[in-house]
This record gives C-alpha cells, sequence and structure tokens, in this order.
C-alpha cells in the first residue's frame, strides 16, 4: 500500500509504470491498481472499467468541479512485446543516460501518462474553476480495444470537458488528425483432397493468395491517384492495405483446409472505411462463389475491428487549447492511429499531443529525450493553470 503522504515526481511515476510488464496479451491489472491506489492516497476516486474477462481494465478519473467545459487527459497503459528484440537496457527499468530515459513505454505512452498522473495530483491541491479529467485505457496496441469504454465511462461519470488530449508522441506538435487504423482479419475454409487431384480441391491458402494480390493491386491504384486536398495532409497521401502475416496449410500436397491472414487499412481522412469494407466484400464474394462453385463448405469469412480516424475539425476547441499551451501554430497529420478516434466518435473535441517521437516506439531501446518528457511536464503544467482561471 502507498503512504497516505508519499507524492511521487513525474519521473518516479515513470520509473513505476514501467516496471509493470503490460505487454497487450498479459494483463495490466497491477499497473492500474497502482495507479488507483495513488490517486486515491492523494483523495482522488477513480473508475475502474474491467474488460468482460476481468483480466485487464481501465480507468478514470477527475479533480475540479463537475461542471462542463475543461479538458481531459488521455493515455494508454499496454505496450507492445520486447521478445526478439535487441534491448541493451534492461526494458522494464528506467535507464537515463545521455539525456535521454530508455525503457518500454517511456515513449509510447507511460512518459505521457506518468505526467498526467502527477497533473491531476497538482490539479488536486489548486482552485481549479473547471475540471481536470483522465482516462487511462486497455488494449491500445492491439486495436484500440479499451477506448469506447474510457470514452463512455467519462460522459457517464463525469460533466462533459471541451477538450481532449491524446498524448500520443508527437514531439509536442499539434495534431490534429489521422488516418483510420482497422483490422480486417480473414479466415478462409477451403476443402482438403490430395494435391494430385487439386481440380477437387479448394486450396484456401490459394485463395487468400489470390485477394491478397487484389489488395496489392489497390494500393497501387492509390498510390497513382492525385491527392485530394485533404489526402496530401497525411504522408503517406493516400489509403493503404497492408497484409503482414499469413498462416494456413497441412502439407505440400494437400491442397489447404484453413488459411489465416489480416489486413492493416488506413484511410485518409476523405475517405470512408465503410466503403473500404463494400469494396473488400464485393471481391471476397467473387472468390467466394468460385469455391462453392466446387466445393459448397468452403467460405471466406472477414471480422473487422475499426480503429476510427481523427479528423481534423473546423474551429475546434482542443486545438485551440494544445496550440495555447504548446505555440505551435503548424498543420500537422500522422498515419497512426490513437485512442482519439473514439473519443471523437463520442462527441468530444479531440486533438493529439504529446512528448516523444514517434520513431522510437515499438523499437528496442525504446527511450523519450528528456527534453521531451519535460516539454510534457510544462504543457500540463500551463493546462493547470488555464482552468484556474475564471
Amino acid at each position: 500500500m502507498l503512504s497516505m503522504i508519499e507524492l511521487l515526481s513525474p519521473r518516479q511515476l515513470l520509473n513505476r509504470l514501467v516496471s509493470f510488464p503490460t505487454v497487450s496479451s498479459d494483463s495490466n491489472l497491477d499497473l492500474i491498481y497502482f495507479v488507483r491506489d495513488y490517486l486515491s492516497s492523494h483523495g482522488i476516486d477513480s473508475v475502474i472499467i474491467p474488460n468482460e474477462e476481468g483480466t485487464k481494465a481501465g480507468l478514470v478519473a477527475q479533480v475540479g468541479p463537475d461542471v462542463a467545459g475543461g479538458a481531459a487527459m488521455s493515455g494508454h497503459s499496454d505496450v507492445v512485446p520486447v521478445e526478439g528484440q535487441d534491448w541493451s537496457t534492461n526494458p522494464w527499468a528506467v535507464v537515463e543516460k545521455d539525456n535521454r530515459l530508455y525503457g518500454r513505454g517511456t515513449c509510447d505512452m507511460k512518459g505521457f501518462v506518468a505526467l498526467a498522473i502527477a497533473a491531476l495530483v497538482k490539479g488536486k491541491s489548486l482552485d481549479l474553476k473547471r475540471p481536470l479529467q483522465f482516462a487511462l485505457s486497455r488494449d491500445e496496441e492491439v486495436g484500440l480495444l479499451g477506448a469506447p469504454d474510457v470514452a463512455n465511462c467519462l460522459l457517464d461519470n463525469f460533466a462533459k470537458v471541451d477538450a481532449v488530449i491524446v498524448g500520443e508522441p508527437t514531439e509536442m506538435q499539434v495534431v490534429t488528425g489521422h488516418k483510420s487504423c482497422d483490422d480486417l482479419q480473414f479466415h478462409v475454409r477451403g476443402y482438403e483432397v490430395h494435391s494430385s487431384r487439386l481440380h477437387e480441391g479448394v486450396s484456401a491458402v490459394m485463395c487468400a493468395s489470390r485477394f491478397v494480390e487484389w489488395v496489392r493491386l489497390q494500393n497501387i491504384e492509390s498510390q497513382a491517384k492525385n491527392p485530394s486536398d485533404i489526402a496530401a495532409l497525411y504522408d503517406p497521401p493516400f489509403t493503404t492495405l497492408h497484409v503482414g502475416q499469413i498462416n494456413g496449410g497441412t502439407a505440400n500436397n494437400i491442397t489447404a483446409k484453413d488459411c489465416y491472414f489480416s489486413i492493416d487499412l488506413r484511410c485518409v481522412g476523405d475517405e470512408n472505411p465503410e466503403d473500404w469494407y463494400a469494396k473488400i466484400r464485393v471481391e471476397l464474394a467473387i472468390i467466394e462463389a468460385e469455391m462453392q462453385a466446387v466445393h459448397p463448405d468452403s467460405f471466406f469469412h472477414i471480422n473487422i475491428m475499426p480503429g476510427p480516424a481523427v479528423v481534423p475539425e473546423v474551429e475546434g476547441l482542443a486545438e485551440a487549447l494544445a496550440r495555447r499551451l504548446t505555440g505551435d501554430n503548424g498543420s500537422h497529420t500522422v498515419a497512426y492511429g490513437t485512442d482519439g478516434g473514439h473519443f471523437q466518435n463520442r462527441g468530444f473535441s479531440v486533438v493529439i499531443c504529446g512528448p516523444g517521437n514517434i520513431a522510437q516506439a515499438h523499437q528496442p531501446d525504446e527511450f523519450i529525450e528528456l527534453s521531451e518528457f519535460t516539454a510534457g511536464e510544462k504543457m500540463l503544467d500551463r493546462l493547470i493553470e488555464s482552468l484556474q482561471a475564471d
């Protein structure tokens, strides 16, 4: 248990957070309970949102008056695996060297989470005129799965804030939009026969490969188009579909019964993922009809886990706030996904702005520059000051 008088600095909080190996395949409850208990020791109540299995959870909290307005800080608790990576330091301990803080999650995104927790505790002791909220999600790295829970929980338990700052690493640039990040999972069922009787069987692997080739051609077509004004804001300025893994088959001389693969779909802001879903289903129906003409038990199934985009807002409150806090007046979008789209879909004004460089995320010897960590702390200090003003 935490001492009632224990006040941890942002750096000390980062040390504690990194020490929890919250890889998405494992539970994050130890970290969530640590945050709950630490906030409680400073008189801040939290709401815990467990997943269906009770193995993971998100958390939300608020300081200041429960009135409309104010701001929320959004972060995620999970990190990507370290297996197979060549680390020169212990990934579960923060190591400082060369003005950098090394450790899994220091950049993505326990650095911002540590700063947000410290800001919440600081805000508790001040006379805030508007609320400061905190949303800590689970399973961001495996499909933004916990974001809807924390977004809904904020709305269910507190007055609605004017702005949500998603503290993903942007080098403190004010990012107003990002592509969608949809996970499309496919299961192809074929019909097994000896490969010498190929015409009597259905190879799930070969049918999947046919569809993957269609995906490749879509990328070529998209890249060849002249980008729209909105698409031109992104890098790259076109929608992408990527197949990173494919698994299936039993033996070289047996037509494959099953094949599994997934597509990472990232749409530019003026393209609707639903349109892509429909286009994909048309192609799947063509292939599936040919499969079932050979054997009726064959199929081509798709399961979609949406990762909604953050769309640049016209006169967005979150953007205006982040620009005041950082002084950044540039125009920025990113290709990676965040929890922000789920907040925006629930009516929040959203901006992405946080310390660190996304190039360091998921890498061996992941790090955050000390200067970035300090810049993030200063931004949240200014946020607290703004919430004290009438």
